[in-house]
């Protein structure tokens, strides 16, 4: 006795199925190309482009099979072979659980499109910039050169920190005082320094504000905004500091020491000719 889903199998409808699927693949080269140049127009990035066009591209394309196949054979129920997929689907999802679960997070990551290729990120330990972004893990290259491979469910999951998620970003540097400082001179001297710096913006403007008071220093915040970059950031903090701090000390505004160099300054101003002891000595009895 003869199979009837082979008895159906004929020279025409292998055709018409053949014709259905090399359609349904040219659809799907359509719609992925057009659902890409969409995102584009959108402005999403191009790795959430790239995949996401490419996830839908093989949907269709399978989808196209499934049709194919029930053109060919006309006694397979389309019913059926969703069906037999379900149960495929299950057990592949039992078997490769972490594997898919990454795979849906880069979904899920570059649908949203939060942080791209090229944005410098946090994320736990590590810190750089993201080089790849892949359906199942991100690549990231951290600023000391090193290569790391994050999962994407931890990219989901946890806190990431996108520094460079706007143009710019404010980062502050203390400065500790004397307590005999005049506080009110040194506010404007570090703002007018930090607003003739040309790393630093001046929208919003740069501000001096004492945060901390101790027995023997008072904390002034220098709170500045500069490129978002790590680069930009750690430059504009450099010519802050060597720039701020000369600027104190050329104006006579003391900066704060610990007890032992404040009992050697004090020793020195008490006994000014106690450090020249030795070499007068010396040049008394050579005379």
């Amino acid at each position: 006795m003869k199979n009837p889903g082979l008895a159906a199998l004929t020279m025409a409808g292998a055709l018409r199925g053949l014709t259905v699927f090399v359609i349904g693949l040219l659809l799907a080269f359509a719609v992925a190309f057009l659902v890409r140049q969409f995102m584009r127009w959108r402005g999403r990035g191009s790795s959430s482009r790239r995949i996401l066009s490419r996830v839908l591209f093989w949907v269709l394309a399978l989808l196209s099979l499934m049709a194919a196949l029930t053109v060919v054979f006309p006694s397979i129920n389309p019913v059926d072979v969703l069906g037999g997929l379900g149960v495929i689907s299950v057990a592949a999802g039992i078997a490769f659980q972490t594997v898919l679960g990454n795979m849906f997070a880069g979904m899920v990551i570059l649908s949203r499109d939060r942080f791209r290729v090229g944005d410098q990120v946090i994320v736990g330990e590590n810190a750089g910039t993201i080089t790849q972004i892949h359906l199942s893990s991100t690549i990231i290259r951290t600023f000391d050169g090193q290569l790391v491979i994050i999962p994407n469910t931890i990219m989901h999951s946890t806190q990431v920190v996108v520094q460079t998620g706007f143009e710019r970003i404010r980062t502050c540097v203390r400065v500790a005082l004397s307590t005999s400082a005049d506080f009110d001179q040194a506010q404007a001297v570090a703002e007018k320094t930090m607003r003739n710096l040309d790393l630093v913006m001046n929208e919003p403007a740069p501000r001096a504000m004492f945060s901390e008071v101790g027995t023997e220093s008072v904390t002034m915040e220098l709170l500045f905004w500069s490129g978002s970059t790590k680069l930009e950031s750690r430059e504009a903090t450099d010519t802050i500091i060597r720039t701020v701090v000369s600027a104190l000390q050329a104006e006579g505004v003391p900066l704060a020491t610990s007890g032992l160099e404040n009992a050697k300054l004090i020793a020195s101003r008490a006994f000014p000719n106690e450090s020249a002891g030795k070499p007068n000595a010396k040049t008394e009895v050579s005379k």
